[in-house]
């Protein structure tokens, strides 16, 4: 290998900062050189050694590390890995960890450490941070206030530019989200938001009013997660205000926990689309994951029932044409993969909660059309090669070879016509009925879509090949 080639390779290469990170907390550098070493490492990476080091070994971590250093590391672990190594700490420590994390973050890791703990871990917190988590913790968690931070500014209109500069510089000592400043009024309510850039290059006799964006998007606490991600998609601030009823300023909701939102809901919707309850993960115990999964699947084994007592009843077409047998899984495939295709198109449309029912009518007829002209493409292609196979490779004439290719064509058309206009109906009508079209639509329409098929296909070649054609 050529020397440069060699150098291509070496950076090429990942360092592995987590071999590096759990080398330094067993070897036996003093406190102070172990916490010099860990502060040029991100949090993130901190974070992926943790799982791999002892009890013993992450307890020699929290004291070497300052609360500050360990709070950045626990914004990158899962909420119930974080509750876990929380827990191992003494009560003085997780109070200092707690209080340098963001107030969300907080709220949703000491939920997972046990009542007692929990408790004395609070009442040693400041009562300002106590507050923020009290505030954080009475919203639900499928509600937008419950993923929101106190972490920003906030100043009172009527403010001249340089009381404006001087409370940012005073709350800039506590809050790092600075990029945008808050108004409210003297009620606390919120009057607008104003960009850091133009408040440093305002001139000392500019009204503050000026640089005030009033027509700044926000959100309410109570509002559902799903509605604010609908709501915010067109819009690119690093901080969206999170208000209470009577409109006053609560805390913002920062584009990073956005972005943690709709990765969950996305993993939410996954899971859902699979027929599970919830998400699952590597660590989750048999009977929980049993839980998720049994009841779909009960319901789903109910209509596996029916749909074999349907083949059955078309037994007298299986025991005349045993040909038609090998094609099955043709329509059943294709019919099943249209329907989710649509399925996945209309999920996506219906996020959106202003959806009018002329456009949902157009959604139908869009995806039936779809459905219809990728059904007469792939019909006439099975048309000829199954057609072609039958005669060439089963030796039978060329009328019976076409006859059956052509019942399979049609077949597989109006399967694909119907399962696309399914794959769309079902998820409308759940959503009509305030059932979330992800939880029960995925492995429903799968059967649904079996069904279909199987009805379609039976039921013309029993009309086709035997009543028509007789070629029985």
């Amino acid at each position: 290998m050529k020397k440069d080639e060699e150098t291509t390779v070496v950076e090429a290469v990942k360092p592995d900062y987590e071999s590096e990170i759990i080398k330094i907390i067993k070897g036996n550098y003093s406190p102070r050189a172990a916490q010099n070493k860990l502060e040029g490492y991100h949090g993130n990476d901190v974070a992926g050694a943790m799982d791999a080091l002892s009890v013993s070994e992450r307890k020699k971590l929290y004291r070497i590390c300052t609360a500050e250093m360990l709070a950045e590391t626990f914004e990158h672990l899962d909420e119930d890995e974080a509750g876990a190594y929380l827990d191992e700490m003494d009560i003085q420590k997780a109070a200092a960890v707690v209080s340098n994390l963001e107030a969300d973050t907080a709220t949703y890791i000491l939920r997972e450490i046990e009542r007692q703990k929990r408790v004395l871990i609070i009442d040693a917190l400041p009562m300002d941070i106590r507050k923020d988590i009290a505030l954080v913790a009475s919203f639900d968690e499928d509600e937008i206030g419950s993923r929101m931070t106190t972490n920003c500014i906030v100043i009172r209109e009527n403010l001249t530019i340089k009381q404006a500069m001087d409370e940012l510089v005073s709350q800039a000592e506590e809050n790092d989200n600075i990029s945008t400043i808050f108004v409210t009024d003297s009620d606390g309510e919120f009057y607008g938001a104003i960009d850091l850039k133009e408040l440093i290059i305002a001139r000392h006799g500019t009204d503050l009013d000026n640089l005030v964006q009033t027509s700044f998007p926000y959100v309410y606490g109570h509002e559902a997660i799903d509605d604010c991600i609908e709501k915010l998609k067109d819009y690119s601030e690093d901080s969206v205000p999170v208000l209470d009823d009577s409109n006053r300023f609560l805390g913002v909701i920062t584009s990073q926990s956005l972005v943690e939102v709709i990765d969950d809901e996305m993993g939410e919707d996954y899971a859902r689309l699979a027929g599970l309850i919830a998400e699952e993960d590597i660590k989750e115990p048999l009977s929980q994951s049993m839980k998720k999964r049994l009841p779909w699947l009960l319901a789903l084994f109910a209509l596996g029932i029916l749909v074999s007592t349907v083949v059955g009843a078309f037994e007298q077409v299986v025991a005349q044409l045993t040909l038609i047998m090998a094609f099955q899984s043709l329509i059943l495939d294709m019919a099943g993969n249209v329907g989710t295709q649509s399925l996945a198109v209309t999920i996506r449309v219906l996020m959106d909660e202003n959806l009018t029912f002329k456009q949902k009518s157009q959604l139908v007829f869009k995806e039936g059309r779809v459905g219809l002209f990728n059904g007469i493409i792939l019909g006439i292609i099975s048309f000829v090669l199954v057609g072609l196979f039958i005669m060439l490779f089963k030796h039978r004439d060329i009328l019976f070879s076409f006859a059956v290719s052509g019942c399979i064509g049609v077949a597989l058309m109006l399967a694909m016509l119907i399962s696309s206009t399914v794959g769309t109906l079902i998820p409308l009508f759940f959503k009509r009925i305030k059932i979330d079209p992800a939880v029960a639509s995925g492995p429903l329409i799968t059967t649904v879509n079996d069904l279909v098929a199987v009805v379609t296909y039976y039921g013309l070649s029993w009309i086709l090949l035997i009543n028509v054609l007789h070629l029985a």
